[in-house]
C-alpha cells in the first residue's frame, strides 16, 4: 500500500486533547479527609466511641492498677495482685452494671431517679453515724461491707444528682416551668446543696468539687440566664473559699501548685514525685512494671496518682493515648446529648459527660502540678470499686441514649437483622432496602424535625 513500507496500513491515532481536559488526581489527603468525616458523621460513631473508649480505658486501667499497686501491696504484707483482684471484680460487676443500664429503656431510668436519690442521701446520713462510718485518710466518708471491702457513698451521689436531676428538669421542661427562676433553682440546687453538705462533714473536698461541676452542666443545659449561673456560681465560690481558708491541709495543697520541690516539712511531697514520674518516663516510657516512684515513694500510687505512673512507665506516648481516650468520650456524650429531642436524654448525657470531663481534667490537673491535689480518682481507670461501680453505670446511660437514636436505630437494625430473616439472595424487603449510611440518615433526619446538626 502507499505510504507503508511494509504493505500494512498505517494506524490511525486519535489526536491528543489539550492538557485541560485530563482528568484532575484527586488529592490524597483530601480523599482522607473526606472518607474519615463521613465515618466521623455515621450514625453508630457515638455508640462506638462510648463502649469502645470507656473499655480500652477500663482495660488499661486494670493493667496500670496491677502494675502500680504491686509494691504497695507487698508493703502491707499481701499478696502482690491483692488490688488487682479487687478492681478486676468490681470491673466485673461494673460490666454487669453497664450491659444492664445499656439495655433499659429510658422510663426505666427515669424510674430509678428518686430511689437512687434516697438510697445514696441514707448510706450518705449512715455515715456519720458512730460506728458505721470509716476515717481514711482523715475523710469520714466510708463504710464498711465486712473485710477488706468498704463502700464510699458520696460517689453514687455523683449519679443520684445526675438521674433526679434530669428527671426533674425535664418534668419541668414539659410544663415549660425553666423560664421561671424558682422552677429552675428548686428543688435542685437544694438538693445538691444537701448532698454537698452531707459529702462536706467527711471532708471530701474533691468530690464536692464534682457534684458542683454537675450542678452547673445541668442548669447550664436547662438554659439558665447568665445573672442566675453567675449568682450560683459566686455562692459555690465564697463557699468554697471559706472551706480552704480554714483547713490547713486544703491551703498546703493549693500552695503546692506548681511546686518543684517538696518544700519544708515535705509538704508537696506526693505533688513533686508525680510530675519527677511523668518527667522521667521521656517518650515511651521505661516499661511496664518498671517505675520507680511506686516503690515508696510516690503516696497514692495506684489511685489519685495512676496516671504518674503511667506516664512513668508508658511514657508520653501512654499519657497522650489517655488524654485522647477520654476526649473522644466527651465528645461522644456531647454527641449524644446534642442530637436527641428527648429533654431527659439530653440532661442525663451532658449530666453524665460533665461529672466524668471535669473529674479527669482535676485529677490529671492535679498530677501535672497545674491544679491542687482534690484527692479524687482517674474514672475507669484508678483504683476504687465504689468510683469504678456508679461511673461504669453511668457508662451504661450513654450506650443506652447512642442506641435509641433513629439514625442508630435503623443502622443497628440493618446490621443485625430479627430472628427469621435472611440476608442471603431470598429477596426480601429488608434486603432490598438500601445499605447506604447517607440513605439511613436521611431516613432518621425525616423522622426527627431539628435535633439533628
Amino acid at each position: 500500500m502507499p505510504g507503508s513500507r511494509t504493505g500494512r496500513p498505517p494506524v490511525q491515532r486519535t489526536a491528543r486533547g489539550p492538557a485541560a481536559s485530563r482528568p484532575r488526581r484527586d488529592n490524597p489527603l483530601r480523599r482522607l479527609y473526606t472518607r474519615a468525616q463521613k465515618a466521623w458523621d455515621r450514625p453508630l460513631t457515638a455508640y462506638y466511641l462510648i463502649f469502645g473508649g470507656s473499655l480500652l480505658i477500663t482495660v488499661l486501667g486494670l493493667v496500670m492498677v496491677y502494675s502500680a499497686s504491686q509494691i504497695t501491696a507487698l508493703q502491707m504484707s499481701l499478696p502482690g495482685s491483692f488490688f488487682f483482684r479487687k478492681q478486676f471484680l468490681a470491673a466485673t460487676i461494673g460490666a454487669v452494671l453497664l450491659l444492664v443500664a445499656s439495655r433499659m429503656p429510658v422510663k426505666l431510668h427515669r424510674a430509678l431517679a428518686y430511689p437512687i436519690l434516697a438510697g445514696a442521701v441514707f448510706l450518705m446520713v449512715l455515715v456519720q453515724v458512730p460506728g458505721i462510718g470509716l476515717s481514711v485518710n482523715g475523710n469520714q466518708n466510708w463504710i464498711s461491707l465486712g473485710g477488706s471491702f468498704q463502700i464510699q457513698p458520696s460517689e453514687f451521689g455523683k449519679l443520684a444528682l445526675v438521674l433526679w436531676g434530669a428527671d426533674l428538669l425535664a418534668r419541668k421542661q414539659d410544663k415549660r416551668l425553666l423560664t421561671q427562676w424558682k422552677h429552675m433553682l428548686v428543688p435542685l440546687v437544694p438538693a445538691a446543696f444537701l448532698l454537698l453538705g452531707l459529702i462536706m462533714l467527711g471532708g471530701d473536698m474533691g468530690t464536692a468539687i464534682i457534684l458542683t461541676a454537675i450542678l452547673f452542666g445541668l442548669l447550664w443545659l436547662a438554659g439558665a440566664p447568665t445573672r442566675l449561673f453567675v449568682g450560683v456560681l459566686s455562692i459555690a465560690a465564697t463557699l468554697g473559699v471559706i472551706l480552704i481558708r480554714t483547713s490547713p491541709n486544703r491551703m498546703a495543697r493549693l500552695q503546692c501548685i506548681g511546686a518543684t520541690d517538696p518544700g519544708p516539712g515535705d509538704a508537696c511531697w506526693q505533688a513533686v514525685h508525680g510530675i519527677y514520674a511523668l518527667a522521667s518516663g521521656g517518650i515511651f516510657g521505661s516499661g511496664l512494671g518498671a517505675s520507680v516512684e511506686k516503690w515508696g515513694q510516690l503516696p497514692e500510687a495506684h489511685t489519685d496518682f495512676i496516671f504518674a505512673v503511667t506516664g512513668e512507665e508508658l511514657g508520653l506516648a501512654g499519657t497522650l493515648s489517655v488524654l485522647a481516650l477520654f476526649a473522644a468520650l466527651g465528645y461522644a456524650g456531647i454527641r449524644v446529648a446534642g442530637r436527641t429531642e428527648d429533654p431527659f436524654v439530653r440532661y442525663a448525657a451532658g449530666g453524665v459527660t460533665t461529672w466524668i470531663t471535669a473529674q479527669a481534667v482535676i485529677n490529671i490537673g492535679a498530677v501535672l502540678g497545674l491544679l491542687p491535689i482534690a484527692g479524687v480518682p482517674l474514672p475507669l481507670f484508678s483504683y476504687g470499686g465504689s468510683a469504678l461501680l456508679p461511673t461504669m453505670f453511668a457508662i451504661g446511660l450513654l450506650i443506652a441514649f447512642a442506641r435509641d437514636e433513629p439514625a442508630a436505630r435503623a443502622a443497628l437494625a440493618m446490621r443485625h437483622p430479627r430472628f427469621g430473616r435472611k440476608r442471603g439472595a431470598g429477596g426480601s424487603t429488608f434486603d432490598r432496602s438500601p445499605r447506604r449510611w447517607n440513605t439511613m440518615r436521611r431516613r432518621a433526619s425525616a423522622a426527627r424535625p431539628s435535633g439533628e446538626r
